[in-house]
């Protein structure tokens, strides 16, 4: 990415690196799991398969063959679908883009599994390599794969483009050459299937789980390595042996092309599996049964006020033990209403679980219903309404059984007043952080560490004033040299400006008002420091009904540029490109109109449009697929009204983002998460303001769809 990657800012905790390191070193060989190719995908050695990885693999490579480095991202999308994002250098390379002799490339890959495989019948997939890149990988194919016994399968295709660079046999219309000034980015649709066609296939043969020994004939020459730099091809032939360790981690070895050596080697793993699934927390507490006929006697309801301050207090000391908080409390003689605040669990449904079995133990035996009231920022997301002769009857049958009996409703109006007495509260937390920026030819990946200090100050608990600092330690962001001419404001790309000059800085400070404005809306206003580059003022209004897995919303922003060295100092919205020397001026004003909506089975898609930091208009839309344990993979891609050219490197913005939670490494729940987003390039175009608080993530935590989806850890 180039210097202006200030999206890919994010910050890490130690137990974050736990997780990625669990996440890598279980020890199960995943039943099920193929070989991947160099370009990063289930294949043979160049070539590739109709095999899938299990559904929501998520694999890593990096692999090289002569004078070629690739590094790969992998996503096992649906069982039929799989995505690649992969990054090059290939060394010795002849392209005007090439530093210091290295030409850097970035190319995204789709494969669909249209046939899977039977017993007469083989797998067939139909497959882009990099429809979405400058075209130096570009290919289509369509292959098939069938075992012929065990641990013995066979592969053959027909591929286009770079995969009929080797002997084609036919030619269908005509392909566009590549392109040695092509920007990338761009969507090649013109070349599809198109072109000179080439046949390719190969054998494999796995005599136990740990290794895989592969014959393939390739159907890729080698042409542009060939041309542009030093690479022999003096044979299609490829041979290669896979090592599989205990852990799913792979080794590849190969000899290729007659002349070539390479290696590879893929870490995987599996988001909806990994971790441990019953966590290393304590047990919560069982329900308490009440004696036969005890839920008539009422004759506590003759001092209810007295009764229930005492039950309110037992339940704040109850529930402190569970590591959650009572942020208001109301008693009824058949009811309970209990105002809930989670700062531990990542599951929703573990937090009202485990609150539920803690009010039967202390609720007066008449109190049948128990509605459980969770809030976020001082806003109540939802009423969770449980029986409490189901909580007895329930606990040793399946979650769902309790979920059928559960009823989600809006919480305007049921919440119980807010508990102030323990307000104005102050909280902080020193952490380590990381900053980097990928993809930057001159260097494809700077990084700093250091600390940051945070803190949290609630006046009420609806109104919060928050803020970080950091100070570098160790790093190079501020070495950052590279300049590119820019036709919009220079909005992303006079990051290295604040990198530079940043240290220490003010990440961000602000003042946050939160509410609910009527039944199904929440509301947020957010002053100050919004983030390393932009003050201002951020306004947002969502629409969200508790059952309802759509959602919509509103945010506008004023906005001014922040000083470069991250303090208190605000500049005017003027930038001046350092190529042209022309001024262009940033708008006040941006925003955007959204809608989410949560397909099911983890996925969730969201259009946002509107006008974007530099004034342009268009919308972003992202699709993600988020696990019941935390771990979250999607994609965005946005499209404005700035053309390709104007855009410059990358012509549109996109990206993949991935969340690890802590929990994973560390066994025991918690709610903190480490995320980021993964850019092909940052420009100017398409970029929006960094608000780190926005409300849908929060709100739909706690609504039905998504409590639902936790609901296996009720009972944890």
């Amino acid at each position: 990415m180039r210097a202006g990657a200030a999206h890919l800012k994010r910050r890490i905790r130690l137990g974050t690196l736990a997780a990625l390191f669990a996440s890598v070193s279980g020890p199960a060989l995943t039943e099920g799991l193929p070989s991947f190719n160099l370009y990063g995908a289930p294949g043979l050695i160049d070539m590739p398969s109709a095999e899938m990885a299990p559904d929501a693999t998520l694999g890593f490579t990096y692999g090289r063959i002569g004078d070629s480095n690739r590094g790969s991202m992998i996503f096992q999308i649906t069982p039929r679908l799989i995505g690649t994002f992969r990054y090059s250098g290939i060394q010795n390379f002849d392209h005007p883009d090439a530093v210091d002799g290295v030409y850097y490339d970035r190319s995204f890959d789709l494969r669909y599994q249209i046939f899977t495989e039977t017993d007469i019948r083989p797998a067939i997939a139909v497959g882009l390599q990099d429809f979405i890149g400058t075209g130096l990988y570009s290919g289509e194919y369509v292959v098939a794969t069938k075992t012929l016994s065990p641990g013995l399968k066979v592969s053959a295709g027909l591929g286009w483009g770079r995969l009929a660079s080797h002997n084609p046999v036919t030619t269908i219309g005509t392909r566009p050459a590549y392109d040695v000034s092509q920007e990338g980015g761009t969507v090649s649709y013109d070349r599809w299937f198109r072109g000179d066609i080439a046949p390719f296939g190969g054998i494999s043969y796995a005599p136990n789980d740990r290794l895989n020994f592969t014959l393939e004939y390739s159907s890729d020459g080698y042409d542009l390595e060939t041309r542009r730099g030093g690479f022999e091809h003096s044979s299609p032939f490829n041979f290669g042996v896979v090592y599989r360790f205990k852990n799913d981690t792979q080794l590849s070895l190969y000899y290729a092309h007659g002349t070539t050596l390479g290696a590879q080697v893929t870490v995987a793993l599996n988001p909806k599996t990994t971790g441990i699934p019953a966590g290393n927390e304590t047990g919560g507490l069982p329900v308490k049964p009440r004696p036969q006929g005890s839920a008539s006697d009422l004759g506590w309801t003759t001092q209810l006020a007295a009764a229930e301050a005492s039950v309110q207090q037992r339940l704040v000391s109850s529930l402190d033990r569970e590591k959650l908080l009572v942020a208001g409390f109301e008693l009824q003689p058949r009811s309970a209403t209990l105002r809930l605040e989670n700062p531990t669990y990542g599951a929703p449904a573990q937090a009202i679980g485990r609150a539920a079995r803690v009010m039967t133990r202390i609720m007066p035996d008449s109190v049948e219903e128990f509605t459980i009231v969770p809030v976020e920022n001082g806003m109540p997301m939802s009423a969770i309404t449980l029986q409490r002769s189901d909580l007895e009857a329930l606990e040793n049958d399946a979650a769902v059984e309790m979920l059928a009996r559960t009823r989600f409703r809006d919480a305007v109006g049921l919440a119980p007043a807010p508990d102030l007495s323990e307000h104005p509260k102050f909280t902080w937390a020193l952490t380590p952080y990381y900053s980097y920026s990928s993809f930057d030819p001159d260097n494809p990946l700077r990084i700093d560490l250091g600390a940051e200090l945070s803190g949290s100050y609630e006046i009420t608990p609806n109104v919060v004033l928050s803020g970080s600092v950091r100070k570098k330690v160790v790093g190079n962001l501020d070495t950052i040299e590279r300049v590119d001419e820019s036709k919009l404001p220079r909005v992303r790309t006079d990051y290295r400006l604040y990198a530079a000059e940043g240290d220490p800085l003010i990440n961000r400070l602000t003042l946050d008002l939160y509410g609910r404005p009527g039944r199904n809306l929440y509301s947020r206003l957010s002053l100050g420091y919004l983030e390393q580059m932009y003050a201002g003022a951020s306004a947002e209004l969502l629409w969200k009904p508790v059952a309802s897995r759509l959602a919509l919303g509103a945010e506008v922003n004023y906005v001014r540029r922040r000083d470069y060295d991250g303090m208190l100092g605000i500049q005017e919205n003027v930038t001046i490109d350092p190529v042209s020397g022309i001024q262009r001026e940033i708008p006040d004003v941006n925003g955007h109109v959204s809608a989410y909506y949560a397909f099911g089975n983890g996925f969730h898609g969201q259009v946002d449009v509107g006008r974007y930091l530099a004034g342009d208009y268009g919308a972003t839309f992202t699709v993600s697929r988020q696990f019941a344990n935390g771990w979250r993979v999607g994609a965005f891609a946005t499209l404005t009204d700035v053309s390709s050219e104007e855009f410059g490197e990358g012509s549109f913005d996109k990206g993949i983002m991935l969340t690890i939670p802590l929990s994973v490494g560390i066994g025991t729940p918690t709610r903190t998460t480490n995320s980021t987003t993964i850019r092909s390039v940052q420009r100017d175009g398409g970029a929006r303001l960094n608000v780190s608080n926005r409300l849908y993530e929060q709100v739909r935590t706690w609504h039905e769809p998504d409590v639902a989806n936790t609901w296996g850890r009720f009972w944890r």
